[in-house]
């Protein structure tokens, strides 16, 4: 294995708190730099086809405050959890927040090439705004919504379904550990 320099390595760690995220990562550079296409792990191969389940959440703290996006793709066959992402993304609304955690989720899921790709938010405004029941009114919401059905093409089905917020703890998990980890200066837990 490669040494990286100790900079680095506190660099990957701040972006990727799973040490199996961080080397997926760095697996992931070195193969496109050497223009292969290997195997990253075959404990746990990437899918080819099939039904994955994506669970995403945003969130901010105050409405626009601090913001942060959580995604956990899921393949059910195996019940197994792929892959989960969180990260900060800055002063957003809620709403740009929950587009944003979508938009990655679905990066993420292209990797697995499904057949069919269930989108579970718990946001019933933004799963009625791409099922195309509301009309996006809000036009700072627009080029997400469009980013969006953009990236749908790329998958065989896509299917965006609303969940009780209550069923989307594990997101809304993500979340709250990414704004946890990084809180705003204004912020403080009650």
């Amino acid at each position: 294995m490669v040494r990286l320099p100790a900079s680095l390595e506190r660099r990957l760690k701040q972006l990727f708190p799973r040490a199996s995220d961080r080397e997926r990562f760095v697996a992931d550079i070195v193969l496109a730099a050497l223009d292969q296409e290997l195997p990253l792990d075959t404990s746990q191969p990437e899918a080819v086809g099939g039904t994955l389940h994506l669970f995403t959440d945003g969130g901010s703290r105050g409405n626009p405050g601090q913001a942060a996006i959580g995604c956990i793709l899921e393949d059910p066959a195996r019940g197994v959890t792929l892959r989960e992402h969180y990260e900060c993304i800055g002063i957003e609304t809620n709403n740009v927040a929950e587009y944003r955690a979508l938009i990655e989720g679905l990066k993420i899921a292209k990797r697995y090439h499904p057949n069919h790709i269930i989108c579970h938010l718990d946001s019933e405004l933004i799963v009625k705004q791409l099922n195309g029941e509301y009309r996006v009114r809000m036009e700072a919401l627009r080029p997400y919504h469009e980013e969006i059905l953009e990236l749908a093409t790329e998958f065989p089905d896509v299917v965006f379904t609303y969940i009780p917020r209550e069923d989307n703890y594990r997101a809304d998990a993500l979340v709250n550990k990414a704004l946890d980890q990084h809180p705003s200066p204004d912020y403080e837990k009650p």
